[in-house]
């Protein structure tokens, strides 16, 4: 016996070493150690210094400390060498019961700069206990003539140990009736059967003492037996059946007392007393699945007799009988497998861990305020945590580990308009409906000087009528400085210039007060609205300054009348526009085209026929300017017509210009276009040379195009790198007004075709286009023109 036990204690030592060296695992920031229950303090766990890479001689002046999740001091560390020791004697029963892997988490957690590890322990197993029968003994009361292959349940052997030092096998003293079976249920533990392999008679032996042995996996194995008593009685010959092996429920967790689970059900063929069943729970079944649940024995209901706790356990198998009336008595078997359903009835838990209390307003982006802590006992979705801080605030949470977070700053501190944050931490789950949490975190800003002068406003807008007054106030801005003395003495100044013109010579202001006053008289139709920015600035050493924009916009006053540019009217005469006697009703005769330089109402334009040599034949659109045929023109009608057309704005006044156009009916004008569509459906007999033709042609035109094209690249190119900075004309864009760009083109600069009316439009002076010239433009009539931005400098494309 002496030598068992210290070859034990041997085993033990060489497993604790191996389990030490072979096990230590950093990953992410976390440490994972493994060592053996049940040992002595002191005891060396593992170097945390070594594992996390930090300064041994640093640890005490960073304040090191371990922090566990359910407060207890199971292991302490050393700080003058960083090793990581046994605190508290741990007998891995008592704190993880019957759970496989027993884990021990722990924080470690030092400062300047503060940082947060996570480390955890796995308490291994080893084989202390020997497994126990609940009872000394076992009864079983056999009928005789009970069948070849009927079972008999055994109570199960406990032992609190886990994995292979738990029970893993059952053995049945020899005899030539009996055999034991061994089944597996769902949670890996061991049931034992007794099997009647032959027929029994109680004639030649009555009763049976059989021993059962329990062994579990530990090196050496532990073992206990208890005593099976087998009695053999007469008569009543059929066991109670029940319609199913194993019944199975489910259950919601919190589910009130008196709900009913299940039914179970069984038959016996015998009549009278051997017939009459009564339900019950076998010995095996624990006490606390008794209190849990209830069973009828007249009716086979089980009920909930006290609410389920999802985080107690997940799942109950319970093991029934139907025992019959008959003398003796035999029982059928069978099992209910119960599994609960889990209800987010736990909200998460916030707790702080550490805390810096004053943060400067200039601390950086991401510095790190807090370490917090948030647990839920529910498990999946209802388990899943979220946690967030309000978007208002200029702080976030970022996780660091699994449900570990840091608060660290996310936005700009300022002390002068917030000096203190209480900032709410918020955590909820994934459940339906979720719970939530919150905790309170209290965060001082301590100062410094940081505030620059700061408008009311950014953008400033400023309405002024054209033709106004010169040196009339026209706004007035303001600025603020939160600091103190000369550092808000502010200062007002122009920081911008005005088409190419500075500010002095539009605008003025007021260094002192931020008064903004117009120098000269504007005129809507050549300045519509300008920026310009406005600097104030402190007096502090070094100053500091911020701007503003201000838009001007000039009102439009109703000072310039419509201008008809279509049909043109040359000195003064009227129009003249040609309509063919064919013309039917709603025929465009023309459209008058007008301008108004002025804007919005001013410029929105009316027309009206002020009179006609017949006002039943032509009518013209009030908004388009549209004249059309209000019916056919017929042979009666004459052969000229005057019309006299007014144009007015809708300025206040209103402004009106009129023309007068002279309307020709002349007959058989379409007849050369018919001459011409039937020269067109003319058969050609040659169209297959033709469509040869075509091809060739086409094929030399693209050709000659992408040679074009090529050249004109290589000359870009060979100008920028012969004079490095040079603006090259071959990419020049140029902003020219209508009249320039198609005199290029050959194309008259005083008027444009109205299609459709046989008219000449005057080209306004004020239309302007931004095109690119190639650089061999200027020299020939072909342009080359490619997309310009309107917003680079004027040259570049």
């Amino acid at each position: 016996m002496a030598n068992l036990q210290n070859n034990n204690a041997f085993i033990i030592k060489m497993l604790t070493l191996i389990l030490l060296l072979c096990t230590i695992n950093l990953v992410f920031g976390e440490i994972r150690y493994s060592i053996l229950e049940e040992l002595e303090y002191g005891t060396f766990v593992g170097n945390i210094a070594e594992d996390l890479g930090l300064n041994v001689r640093q640890l005490s002046a960073r304040k090191c400390r371990l922090a566990s999740v359910d407060g207890r001091q199971h292991l302490e560390v050393n700080l003058e060498n960083g090793v990581l020791f046994v605190y508290e004697r741990m007998d891995r029963e008592q704190l993880c019961a019957q759970i496989t892997r027993c884990i021990l988490n722990f924080q470690i957690i030092v400062e300047n700069p503060l940082e947060m590890y996570r480390g955890e322990v796995e308490i291994v197993d080893i084989n202390d206990n020997s497994p126990s029968f609940p009872e000394s003994a076992i009864l079983l009361q056999i009928a005789e003539n009970i069948a070849p292959g009927s079972r008999f349940p055994l109570e199960s052997a406990l032992d609190p140990d886990v994995g292979t030092n738990a029970v893993t096998a059952y053995k049945l003293s020899p005899n030539e009736h009996f055999r034991l079976n061994v089944q597996t249920r769902e949670d890996n533990t061991k049931l034992a059967e007794l099997l009647l392999e032959k027929p029994l008679d109680r004639e030649q032996q009555s009763s049976f003492e059989l021993v059962l042995a329990a062994f579990d996996g530990g090196t050496p194995p532990r073992s206990g037996t208890i005593q099976i008593n087998v009695n053999l009685l007469d008569i009543n010959d059929n066991a109670p059946a029940f319609d199913q092996e194993v019944y199975r429920a489910s259950l919601v967790e919190n589910t009130s007392p008196g709900t009913f689970v299940i039914k179970i059900n069984a038959v016996d063929p015998d009549q009278g007393t051997n017939a009459e069943l009564k339900y019950s729970f076998i010995n095996l079944v624990s006490r606390r699945v008794r209190e849990l649940f209830s069973l009828d024995p007249d009716t086979g209901e089980v009920r909930v007799q006290e609410p389920l706790d999802f985080e107690e356990a997940s799942s109950y198998e319970l093991a029934v009988q139907a025992m019959d009336n008959g003398s003796p008595a035999i029982a059928g078997h069978s099992k209910v497998l119960i599994k609960l359903v889990d209800m987010n009835d736990n909200a998460p838990k916030i707790k702080l861990a550490s805390l810096s209390s004053n943060v400067p307003e200039d601390a950086e982006l991401g510095t790190v305020v807090a370490l917090i802590d948030v647990t839920d006992r529910d498990s999946g979705a209802n388990g899943r945590i979220h946690c967030q801080v309000p978007k208002e605030f200029p702080f976030k949470l970022v996780s660091s580990l699994n449900n570990h977070y840091k608060l660290i700053t996310s936005g700009l501190l300022d002390r002068e308009t917030i000096t203190v944050y209480n900032i709410p931490i918020l955590a909820w789950d994934s459940g339906s409906p979720p719970l939530s949490s919150n905790q309170t975190v209290q965060i001082s800003i301590s100062d410094i000087n940081d505030n620059a002068p700061r408008f009311a406003r950014r953008t400033y807008t400023e309405y002024v009528m054209e033709n106004n007054v010169p040196g009339a106030s026209i706004s007035t801005v303001t600025a603020s400085d939160p600091d103190l003395e000369q550092n808000s003495y502010i200062s007002y100044s122009f920081k911008d210039i005005i088409q190419q013109s500075p500010v002095s010579t539009y605008l003025n202001i007021n260094s002192l007060n931020g008064t903004i006053y117009a120098l000269r008289s504007f005129d809507y139709e050549n300045v519509k609205n300008f920026q310009v920015q406005i600097q104030a600035r402190d007096a502090g050493v070094p100053p500091l300054s911020s701007s503003a924009t201000v838009n001007v916009i000039i009102l439009d006053q109703n000072d310039n009348a419509p201008i008809i540019v279509s049909p043109s009217v040359q000195s003064g005469s009227a129009a003249e526009v040609v309509v063919p006697q064919s013309a039917g009703q709603g025929y465009l005769v023309t459209k008058i085209i007008a301008t108004d330089a002025d804007s919005g109402q001013n410029a929105r334009l009316s027309y009206q026929m002020v009179r006609s040599t017949d006002l039943t034949l032509f009518t013209i659109s009030s908004n388009s300017g549209e004249i059309r045929t209000t019916r056919n023109i017929l042979d009666q009608d004459g052969s000229t017509h005057n019309l006299v057309i007014s144009v007015k704005d809708n300025g206040q006044p209103r402004l009106s210009t009129t023309a007068t156009i002279v309307l020709s009916i002349l007959a058989n004008v379409s007849e050369k276009s018919s001459d011409t569509n039937n020269l067109i459906s003319t058969p050609n007999y040659s169209s297959d040379l033709n469509l040869y033709l075509i091809a060739a042609f086409s094929s030399t035109s693209l050709i000659f195009l992408v040679i074009i094209v090529l050249l004109v690249v290589l000359k870009c190119h060979q100008d920028r790198n012969d004079v490095p900075g040079y603006w090259s004309p071959a990419c020049c864009c140029s902003r020219m007004n209508a009249k320039e760009t198609f005199s290029r083109a050959s194309v008259p600069t005083d008027s444009l075709n109205y299609s459709g009316t046989g008219q000449n439009i005057p080209f306004p002076e004020t239309y302007q286009y931004t095109v690119c010239l190639s650089p061999e433009s200027s020299k020939s009539d072909f342009l080359f023109l490619k997309p310009c931005n309107p917003h680079m400098p004027q040259g570049q494309c």
